[in-house]
């Protein structure tokens, strides 16, 4: 494994990172990351679909095999996700909105707010997800300078979607 220097930038050789998605102060789901860069603001990892069997939303399948490559900030309300399947074939973007990243001791925690977006591989599908999830997790009510913040992120994100601008990020 490498090393880390001080200001998180990572060297040259592989290293494993553990992603632990939180939501409402539950670990959602921990899962293991190759780390492909960490240019002190963004972390960017590689790793294989994480949850048990095929997820379906109806516009997009995760399913075993998928290979994501997501992209975490540490000054950003939001991570990004290109979605592969396992012939190399680009499905599209997964975006979170989520608390700035944090990593420390190995592991790289990330918060979900709920807020969530689509957008296919040619990014004739843009969809805003989960408002209503949103909105019935208390965050407009106890922590309205973090629901304002989700909110632009969302917008923001749905904004780089339209202009097909995610893959430039």
């Amino acid at each position: 494994m490498s090393g880390t220097s001080a200001d998180g930038r990572r060297s040259a050789t592989s290293e494993t990172l553990e992603i632990a998605l939180v939501k409402a102060g539950r670990t959602k789901i921990r899962y293991p990351a190759e780390l492909l860069d960490d240019d002190g603001t963004r972390i960017t990892v590689r790793a294989p679909w994480a949850a048990p069997g095929v997820r379906d939303f109806g516009f997009v399948r995760f399913e075993p095999g998928d290979v994501f490559t997501e992209h975490f900030w540490r000054d950003r309300w939001y991570a990004i996700k290109e979605v592969y399947a396992a012939d190399g074939t680009f499905k599209g973007w997964y975006c979170d909105v989520t608390r700035p990243a944090v990593r420390e001791d190995g592991i790289l925690t990330v918060e979900d707010l709920d807020l969530d977006l689509w957008c296919s591989a040619d990014a004739s599908t843009v969809l805003r997800l989960d408002e209503d999830e949103f909105e019935a997790s208390g965050l407009p009510t106890t922590d309205p300078p973090a629901a304002s913040a989700a909110r632009r992120a969302l917008t923001e994100l749905e904004s780089l979607a339209r202009g097909n601008l995610l893959g430039t990020v």
